[in-house]
């Protein structure tokens, strides 16, 4: 089903069973949805606040209690014939609130707000999930492409060397160019296996976010649905980060708190009736027992009003205290939303700086391979030494690597700034080819449930563990 504005940024993702591979982004965020364990306890996080609304409602309900008592009488300080030797006491009570002053329904008010807001909290747990996701699977991009670059500058001198040696054969060059090349060779295969390292932390750290290693990555789909301005951004923040909305909805929260608070100090009414029955086995009357009676029941029925005169102060006490806690959650929703600004305007600056730092760098790569392409010239002719060669070539590469770079900030400020919009979780992903989690399945399930006997399954890990994957090492797909 279509919603008007829906932005999916990656179109035909589907929550079939997990795929064997993770090689491309789809699968990489499928996986993460469907085996993360900070996901996997964020919903069971929202379970828990789920169950606030039946524990409000319960107050509401009526409420049913029986009480059996055996007594033996071993000694009766004053003997009496008539005195029982023991007994069996039943009662059973059955009371139903009529009026709180108000305290009941605004604590229920209070817990479905609340679960509003737990929602909110789980769409910015799948949107940090999912960003995560995205950094990770970058890194080991760009970390393998960065691994390449400095085997090819490792093969390239290696060239070097090996022609710069011929020459000094031939008394062509000296042993300073020689000395040079070794040099660079040296350091360059120092900077392969730094990268190499990179490499394998990149990797650990995919395994951690999606659960198995990363094998064959593709390159990522480009995002669409990114704003045209600042401000554009902003507003949709305002309208769905879920962080925001987590606060607004605590907000209101607090404010029924205040208002549960305050009903302490007002009268409470409630209707009642109980029954007991009491039964002294025979030994009623001593040997006239046959003629006493044994058993006795008794039924009362009746209505309550507990009007509160003076209780120390504590009403008072509950609803200042109540109200100090509203007006730091309403100060707490500002400062959220001052962070939402900030950090979308942030985010967007990120996206667009990163974004030109691409052009600009791709036109580095193009001027540094033109300018390694005339040094090597010039220098068949005499007009370049070999250290101007290996300058050439460490430009080249520093120009190569801060491109890859580039791409890989570029792509993660992108999905940053669509998270920090409220666009970066399962519903906008297009991960609905199969069943979401809806956590509003649990919420029904639980809500009307009144049952003091319901007990639902032992709770197990749902997210996957690493422990069986292999270690990570340093090669490239294809080298």
């Amino acid at each position: 089903m279509q919603r008007t504005g829906r932005i999916v940024l990656l179109a035909g993702i589907a929550l079939a069973a997990a795929p064997a591979l993770a090689d491309d982004l789809r699968g990489a965020l499928t996986l993460a949805y469907n085996t993360n364990p900070t996901l996997e306890a964020a919903r069971a996080q929202q379970r828990a606040v789920d169950t606030g609304v039946p524990i409000a409602k319960a107050a509401a309900l009526p409420s049913l209690s029986g009480t059996a008592t055996f007594t033996e009488f071993a000694k009766l300080a004053t003997p009496n014939v008539a005195s029982p030797d023991r007994s069996l006491d039943a009662s059973a009570t059955l009371g139903l609130p009529l009026y709180a002053g108000g305290g009941i329904k605004n604590s229920i008010r209070a817990a479905k707000t609340r679960v509003e807001a737990g929602r909110a909290d789980l769409r910015a747990a799948e949107s940090g999930v999912f960003s995560q996701t995205v950094a990770a699977y970058m890194d080991v991009l760009l970390a393998q492409r960065v691994v390449a670059l400095n085997r090819n500058q490792v093969d390239v001198l290696k060239v070097n060397l090996q022609a710069t040696r011929d020459r000094f054969e031939i008394g062509d060059l000296t042993r300073t160019d020689v000395a040079q090349s070794q040099a660079r060779l040296s350091l360059a295969q120092g900077q392969t296996r730094s990268a190499e390292a990179n490499l394998i932390g990149a990797r650990e750290r995919y395994i951690q976010v999606v659960g198995k290693e990363p094998v064959d990555l593709e390159t990522p789909p480009a995002l669409p649905g990114l704003p045209g301005s600042a401000e554009e951004a902003m507003q949709t923040a305002l309208d769905n980060n879920p962080d925001l909305l987590a606060a607004r909805q605590r907000s209101k929260a607090a404010g029924f708190d205040s208002n549960a608070a305050a009903a302490g100090r007002l009268p409470k009414v409630s209707v009642f009736t109980s029954g007991s029955y009491t039964d002294y086995m025979g030994t009623n009357g001593g040997p006239a027992s046959n003629v006493t009676k044994q058993g006795f029941t008794s039924a009362t029925a009746g209505v309550r009003a507990t009007i509160p005169l003076f209780q120390g102060g504590l009403p008072a006490a509950q609803k200042r205290q109540a109200e100090a806690r509203e007006s730091a959650v309403l100060e707490q929703e500002i400062g959220i939303e001052r962070q939402v600004i900030a950090g979308v305007r942030a985010a967007y600056a990120s996206w667009r700086a990163t974004s030109e730092i691409i052009t600009t760098t791709q036109a580095a790569v193009d001027a540094a391979t033109l300018s390694l392409e005339g040094v090597r010239a010039e220098n068949t002719v005499g007009n370049r030494t070999i250290l101007d060669i290996l300058n050439a070539e460490q430009e080249l590469l520093g120009a190569q690597v801060q491109l890859e770079t580039a791409r890989r900030n570029a792509y993660v400020a992108g999905f940053n700034l669509l998270a920090a919009m409220g666009k970066a979780e399962a519903r906008d992903l297009g991960l609905d080819g199969g069943a979401l989690y809806d956590p509003v399945v649990n919420y029904d399930r639980v809500a009307g449930n009144v049952f003091d006997w319901a007990n639902d399954p032992a709770p197990k890990p749902q997210s996957t563990r690493t422990v069986d994957t292999k270690p990570q090492d340093g090669s490239v797909p294809g080298k």
